[in-house]
Order: structure tokens, then sequence, then C-alpha cells
């Protein structure tokens, strides 16, 4: 039996599962973006526009209510009904309540938009943000000043492999969370660096966060909730799927200042992330590879085709969001008035200010200035009335 609006919020078990997960929060306001996470597909326009206009709860009672209760032309009539036809067959309280169970169940803790650990970046996908992340491991990690995406292909090289750590590395030992999918090759690549550095790391799964997916990564996924936090927009029990995998990569993009593809193939799934990262105006970056190595062929197109930065260290994917590494500050733009006055001065005769003022284009005060600065570090001397250049 399909369940109305009322239904999926209003079970007193299911409202129970909710206080369990959030007890500081409405667990009306919980169950209710629960179901939804239930209902829908990730990044559902529709559910999203009903959402952000209506809230959570409002809206489902609407859905499976009364639809003329609806705002005019909040979503054209054909798309309102399409999309009810998606979700009245997952419209099932039970669902929603074996789902928050499960979470329990785990440790995994629920995260809605306008908390405090909710990533600021997933606001940009507007109505296609999740309507909650469901989370495993230690969410404060979510509190980075600056975040990363590293991604890159499954069938990664040792070569790719290892420059993904090298910037992982780099990048977790000082602050910055790295983020990835937990796959094999380079995500884990860039999991496994940021962990042995003592860094944070996120993974964001495209199945619910009470499975390992791969299934080789377990131990992986074991550590990174122990210094990092395992995020999904899919409730628990849920399998990824390929469609999954592409819409779990707009969050990793919109949650990170810059996203960094280390290698990947000329149709590889990764571009997905490089575009998501592009049409949100974030700072893409890319690792060039040989030139005969097809593992490269998607970066190479990245920056050929799609603007994409040069990326060689960790140095390089910090000044993509404009921060500069302290230990290598840019050095001081060269002084031309240094040089025209020394190429005025000669190593053998001593030459008079007013002399080398006029061989050098210069005034008499700015050549008066610069000798001083000049002999202190002992560019230049005086001798017989004059000023000579010291080699």
């Amino acid at each position: 039996m399909i369940a109305t609006g009322l239904e999926l919020i209003d079970d007193a078990e299911l409202i129970a599962a909710a206080a369990l997960l959030r007890p500081d929060l409405d667990p009306t306001e919980v169950a209710a973006r629960a179901a939804w996470s239930v209902l829908v597909e990730p990044g559902d326009g529709v559910a999203g526009a009903l959402i952000q206009s209506l809230g959570a709860t409002e809206a489902l009672r609407t859905v499976f209510g009364d639809l003329s209760l609806t705002m005019p032309g909040l979503v054209p009539p054909r798309a309102m009904s399409e999309a009810v036809a998606r979700w009245r067959p997952r419209a099932q309280p039970r669902a929603v309540r074996d789902a928050l169970l499960s979470a329990h169940s785990v440790g995994a803790r629920l995260l809605l938009p306008g908390d405090e650990l909710w990533p600021e970046g997933l606001h940009d996908l507007d109505a296609h943000q999740p309507v909650l992340l469901w989370a495993r491991g230690m969410c404060d990690a979510l509190h980075a000043e600056s975040a990363v995406a590293i991604v890159g292909a499954r069938a990664a090289t040792a070569y790719g492999e290892s420059i993904a750590a090298e910037i992982a590395g780099d990048l977790a030992s000082t602050g910055t969370l790295v983020v990835s999918g937990g796959a094999y090759g380079i995500d884990g690549a860039a999991h496994r660096a940021a962990l042995g550095t003592g860094g944070a790391t996120v993974a964001f799964l495209a199945g619910g966060v009470d499975r390992a997916y791969p299934i080789g990564h377990q131990q992986l996924f074991d550590r990174i909730r122990q210094a990092g936090v395992v995020l999904s927009e899919v409730p628990c029990g849920s399998a990824p799927t390929k469609w999954r995998f592409l819409a779990r990569n707009r969050l990793i993009a919109a949650a990170s200042m810059a996203t960094v593809v280390v290698e990947a193939g000329w149709r590889s799934g990764t571009l997905n992330t490089a575009g998501h990262a592009s049409s949100l105006g974030r700072p893409l970056g890319a690792v060039p590879g040989p030139v005969t190595s097809a593992a490269s062929a998607g970066c190479h197109r990245l920056l050929r085709e799609f603007d994409a930065v040069c990326v060689t260290s960790a140095r390089d994917v910090r000044e993509l969001w404009g921060e500069r590494d302290a230990s290598n500050p840019t050095p001081p733009a060269p002084d031309h008035d240094r040089t025209r006055l020394i190429d005025a001065m000669s190593t053998r005769s001593a030459r008079e200010t007013a002399d080398i003022a006029r061989r050098s284009g210069l005034s008499i005060e700015r050549v008066r200035s610069l000798l001083g600065l000049l002999a202190l570090d002992e560019r230049v001397a005086q001798r017989d009335g004059g000023w000579v250049r010291r080699d």
C-alpha cells in the first residue's frame, strides 16, 4: 500500500527513529528529509525546488496530498506529474524507518542543510543539492578551512598513484581536507596519503554509508572514519549504480575549493567530476603525464580544451584558490632602475653622480638613493671622488 505524505512523517516508530539520530532537531523535519532521501534519486531538481519553496515537511504533504496546493509556476504541471509517478512506488514508511534504524545501528549521523558541519559549497548546487547527508566518522573534519578534490582513474599507473599521494599528503599535512570518492586507483592513493600524514579526508560514496564499495576498500573506509568522514546522499541499504556514481561526482566538486585530476582516460568518468567543477566555477587542475600514456589522455584533454591549470605539486594546487606557500614566497619584482644604474657604471673608472644620472636616464635624487642601497649590498663603492661598480 502506498502511503500519504502524512503517513510518511507521522508514523510513531519513524519519528522515534528520527529522534534517535538527531535528538537536537524537530524529529518531524528530520523524518521528512529522510523520507525525501528515500523517495528521490540524487539531484532531483523537482524535489529540490519544492523543498526550497515549501520546506521538506510541507512539500511532502503537498505532493502526496492536494497537488493544487503547489505554488503556481513553481514546477510545470507535466514535470510535477512525472515526478510524483517516480516517487509514489517508494512511498513506504517502513522503508524510511528501516533506513533510519540501519543508520543508527552503524553509528551514522544525519547532516541537514543549515547545520554547522554542512559543506558550504553544496549550497551552490541550488535545487540539486542533497536533501540531507548520511555520515559516518569524525564529522568535525568538515570544519577544515580548505578542501580539495583529488580524483582520477581507477586503473591508475604507479606514476599516477605516486603523484596523487605526494600532492594529497602534502596538502593534508598542512590542514587541507582531501576529498575523493573512495574508489580504487587515484582516489584510494589520495585517501591513504592524507591519513598517512595525520591529516583528514572525506569519501563521498555512491551507495549507502553502511556498505563498503568497493568491498576491497573496507579497511580503508574503516581508517577514514577514524580521522575523517564517509558521506552519502542516498540512505543506508542503497546500492551504488552507474547513475549514482555520476550524481555523486557533483558533490565531490561542490564540496571542494578546487578539483585536481591526476590521471584520466580520454572518456574517463573522472571527467564528469571535472565538468561539475567547471560548471560551478571551481578552479580545475590537471596533472600532465607522458604523452604516450592513455591513462593521462583525459588530463591532457582538460589542459587543452577546458582551460585546466597544469598542476605538478601541492604548491600549485594551493595557488588554484589564491593561497601562496609561505615557505616559497613569490620573488620580488625586479628593480629596473637598479639595473639601469649599474649598467651606467664602470668597474675601472669612477663616475660622478651627475654623470651616472645622465648615462642611466635617472634623476640625480634617484641615483643618490640607489647608490646608498647598492653600497650597503656591496654592489658599488666610492673611489676618487666618484662611484665604481663592484663585480
